[in-house]
């Protein structure tokens, strides 16, 4: 018997005596993560955060006026990517160049991958979309840039009201604002009674530029994907903006992160997180209050808070400025000057994938933003300490303490295929998620 041989074998018994001593301390920690999640879920059961599976149509929260179907998804699925319909674009180099996938990169999150996300205007794409650049030939004033960073898409199927001020969708904490909706054409569509997500993107191919119509429908391929998934519309409504809108929010709904760790350990298989991650969801919800806010399904609420975080025109940007209406949170939609400066609380899961936090992308990492939440201090002069909420609260955490809430964030809540989500190939055959020559490049479409 070789020397190396002993070692190896005396190497692997001590490991697996480590294993078994640590065996008790995770049994331990994965029953406390049982009672503290139990505690802060709605329903008192742990089976309340499982997501459904993407292809389980009948299990995930849908529009009564657009209920998900195969075809309305595999439609939907098409029209987020094809840069084809891109066709309202400012410049005629703008056009065809870029989609819904330009800002919601699935890789990111289902969020831009650079600081703002640039539809129409931008060039460029990077490895991960964080080299979408202004086109030279588009001044800012032309670009369609958002001055608020573009929450993730994932899991958008649980979330009642969309934007960070919740202005999108006819009823949830929208219910008795009926009186601002028609002060702006964007909110004026909660009156067509559709759940946020769908009213949201009624406005959104449309303030993005967006072009469908029955001749380009015809000349990229997809009238039967329209005919099967929207039958019951008159030819007017069908091969148009209102379908495709519809299609894309039947899509949406099926973005799930159900393959992240913790979904996996929420259905029984303990491994599935190590010890730092388990140590991080007991801090998430117990010490560090996180789930004090963030209990819904998404790991997110319709609860609105004011933070004291910068504006997005507080760091170079494009088209930010101070008195835009979405620095004023809730308070820019309702009107209320008790909401004012308060945001959406977000779904969190996969936000590591993209380095910008909160409305406007003022934090860079996650330990910015930990260290942040962890002091509780404004850091906007325009929203004064004797505003903040009151559930923003210093949290004394230690440094291991951040760390190990990291990595429940960062690995326990990442779903590592999210690029599933993504079609294989566009029946026009154009690139993308961007289809302009530096993005064809960056692509490899070339």
């Amino acid at each position: 018997m070789s020397k190396q041989f002993l070692i190896s074998i005396l190497g692997l018994c001590l490991f697996s005596a480590c294993v078994k001593d640590k065996m008790p301390e995770l049994i331990e920690l994965d029953q406390e993560m049982e009672a503290l999640i139990k505690k802060a879920s709605p329903t008192g059961q742990m089976e309340y955060y499982i997501l459904p599976d993407e292809n389980d149509l009948s299990a995930i929260q849908q529009d009564q006026k657009n209920l998900l179907t195969p075809e309305r998804v595999e439609l939907g699925k098409f029209l987020f990517y094809e840069t084809g319909f891109a066709m309202g674009a400012v410049k005629e180099s703008g056009k065809g160049t870029y989609s819904c996938a330009t800002c919601h990169i699935p890789e990111a999150g289902f969020r831009p991958g650079n600081f703002q996300g640039i539809a129409d205007g931008g060039q460029g794409f990077g490895l991960n979309g964080e080299d979408r650049r202004r086109h030279p030939e588009y001044v800012e004033s032309e670009l369609d840039v958002q001055s608020a960073r573009p929450l993730s898409l994932a899991n958008v199927a649980f979330v009642k009201n969309t934007f960070w001020n919740g202005q999108f969708g006819a009823r949830g904490v929208n219910e008795d604002t009926e009186a601002v909706w028609d002060l702006r054409e964007d909110t004026e569509r909660n009156h067509l009674g559709f759940e946020a997500i769908e009213t949201q993107n009624f406005e959104g191919i449309e303030s993005h530029r967006y072009t469908i119509n029955e001749e380009l429908i015809d000349a990229y391929g997809y009238r039967s994907h329209f005919d099967s998934a929207y039958p019951e519309l008159v030819d007017s409504l069908r091969y148009s903006n209102y379908a495709g809108a519809l299609a894309l929010s039947a899509y949406i709904r099926t973005i799930l992160t159900n393959k992240a760790p913790f979904q996996n350990w929420l259905k029984g298989q303990n491994s599935a997180l190590g010890y730092d991650e388990k140590k991080g969801a007991i801090l998430f919800f117990g010490k560090a209050n996180c789930s004090n806010c963030h209990y819904e399904e998404n790991l997110g609420s319709l609860e609105f808070h004011a933070l004291g975080v910068k504006d997005m025109d507080q760091s170079p940007s494009f088209n930010a400025f101070a008195n835009d209406r979405r620095n004023f949170g809730r308070g820019g939609f309702t009107l209320r000057p008790e909401d004012n400066f308060k945001f959406k609380v977000p779904g969190i899961y996969n936000v590591g994938d993209a380095p910008f936090y909160f409305h406007g992308a003022s934090k860079r990492n996650l330990k910015d933003l930990i260290d942040y939440k962890n002091l509780a201090q404004t850091e906007n002069e325009r929203v004064d300490q004797s505003i903040i909420s009151e559930k923003f609260l210093p949290l004394g955490l230690t440094e291991e303490e951040k760390l190990q809430l990291i990595a429940f964030i960062e690995k326990a809540l990442r779903d590592p295929e999210m690029e599933r989500y993504a079609p294989e190939s566009l029946l026009s055959g154009f690139c993308f998620p961007n289809n302009d020559a530096q993005s064809r490049i960056d692509l490899g479409c070339n």
